[in-house]
């Protein structure tokens, strides 16, 4: 049987594993790596990828400021959190806030120490990232339009640094780059929408809080109707391979979005609908596979 205090040890790993969304930043590895094998570096060999040291320790530098991120996150939004979320607030909370900022000083630490093994351009890099999500954090998010588009900006910057790395900036990157910013622009708002009672309480100058729910559906709706623009040219003017399937159930699924949106006034209604967009974002990550199967097992060797 486990004492009292190993109990309470416990209980504070997972607060901290929640506080830190550690299966979000899971996915986010696993899609770095999957862009650099069928995206970025498709002449590499497999092992030539994952071997890497300067890949790994890029990686490793985003996955301990995005950590960072998450905790200064909920270190600021921690009264929000406690109307919007109360019980994973409760289980959040089980971890002071004193031992939370300390803990996001040394993850930027160890940022700038990974960063620092591939280059000191690395580490502009991520300091840089480092202070954008600090001030998105302080004050940014406060504020409509500008909030949701410094959030969705922060969400896809990981990926800038394992395409410096590669050099690789062909087209298909940036039509692909801009589906997924306008997925993630239209789950921001859709969080705003979910959190809409607490960023009242709190005085936080968000779309739905400024301008009303109707506004921010219509926002939405324009944001799904551009997903239309990347989604065309992706699937006309680029090889894609069986993810072509992906992008048509993508399509699907928004439409299902909007149609749910339309008919949504409580909150349980937009936590469907931020669940529906973060399907679509995960299942694009595993979905890069699908460009070209056979690639792995040709370039194992």
């Amino acid at each position: 049987m486990l004492s009292r205090k190993n109990k309470r040890f416990i209980l504070k790993l997972i607060s901290l594993f929640s506080v830190v969304r550690g299966y979000n930043i899971l996915v986010i590895v696993i899609a770095q790596y999957l862009t650099s094998i069928f995206i970025l570096a498709p002449d590499l060999r497999l092992r030539e990828i994952i071997f890497d040291l300067n890949l790994l320790f890029l990686v490793l530098a985003g996955v301990f400021t995005i950590a960072a991120g998450y905790i200064i996150n909920s270190f600021y939004d921690s009264e929000k959190d406690l109307i919007n979320r109360p019980k994973k607030t409760m289980l959040d909370r089980l971890v002071s806030q004193n031992t939370k900022l300390s803990i996001y000083f040394v993850l930027n630490f160890l940022a700038a120490i990974a960063a620092s093994y591939v280059s000191f351009k690395a580490v502009i890099f991520y300091a840089l990232y480092i202070f954008g999500i600090w001030i998105y954090s302080h004050k940014l998010k406060k504020y409509p339009f500008v909030g949701n588009l410094v959030a969705a900006t922060l969400a896809i910057t990981p990926f800038f640094a394992v395409f410096i790395y590669y050099g690789n900036l062909a087209p298909v990157i940036f039509v692909h780059g801009s589906f997924l910013f306008l997925v993630i622009a239209m789950r921001e708002m859709v969080k705003d929408l979910e959190n809409l009672k607490g960023d009242l309480v709190q005085n936080y100058r968000t779309i739905p809080v400024i301008y009303g729910t109707t506004t921010s559906k219509w926002l939405l709706t324009i944001l799904g109707g551009l997903t239309i623009v990347p989604i065309f040219f992706l699937i006309n003017h680029f090889k894609l391979g069986y993810m072509s399937y992906y992008f048509y159930g993508s399509v699907a699924l928004l439409l299902l979005f909007l149609a749910i949106l339309w008919r949504s006034v409580a909150r349980p209604h937009y936590v469907l609908l931020h669940n529906i967009l973060k399907f679509i974002i995960v299942a694009g990550v595993f979905c890069i596979v699908l460009l070209d199967a056979s690639v792995v097992l040709n370039r194992i060797f």
